[in-house]
């Protein structure tokens, strides 16, 4: 994969190409009780984040997205950006050496409010198209904004049970 311009001459293959976490985030459920929501994430290549959900609303799904890079400190922090088809706009740094995610999730109104519906699987045809659907419910500034921190738990290269992306196939 040709990696992008911005990227050339950094420590993205280092730091970041082919790096799987697995990740908690330390939450409440609706009735403010605390929870684990794990999540996992897996930094493929230079275009594309592949990741699953296993705890929280949003536990049983399994994305991939186009994905931004941004080197804020080589070997250190790194920030990823991506649009998911559902209208969600994700920001997440990773902290190397602190071992931490930090993240932004700037939820749809249909996603927040539909979670069960943003459950599935991309590769799914019916999946996606549900998916689509969440993104036109409500306005653009009707947003569930989620700031959340999580403790890696895990950090290995390889795909570990995601399946790798078919490159050809679209994102956002």
């Amino acid at each position: 994969m040709p990696v992008h311009p911005s990227l050339e001459g950094s420590t993205f293959n280092a730091d970041l190409r082919d790096r799987h976490l697995i990740y908690e985030y330390a939450a409440e459920d609706k009735d403010s009780n605390p929870e684990k929501w794990r999540y996992e994430i897996w930094f493929e290549n230079a275009e594309r984040i592949n990741y699953a959900i296993h705890g929280g609303p949003m536990a049983g799904r399994i994305n991939f997205q186009t994905a931004e890079y941004q080197c804020i400190r080589p070997g250190e922090l790194w920030q990823c950006n991506w649009l998911e088809e559902t209208g969600t706009i994700v920001s997440l740094v990773y902290d190397i050496p602190n071992k931490k995610i930090t993240t932004l999730l700037g939820f749809s109104k249909g996603h927040w409010n539909n979670a069960e519906d943003a459950h599935g699987d991309k590769r799914n045809p019916d999946d996606m198209e549900r998916w689509r659907g969440l993104a036109r419910l409500g306005i653009q500034t009707e947003r569930h904004l989620l700031n959340e921190q999580a403790d890696i738990l895990e950090d290995f290269r390889g795909p570990g049970d995601l399946k790798p992306v078919d490159m050809a196939l679209p994102t956002f």
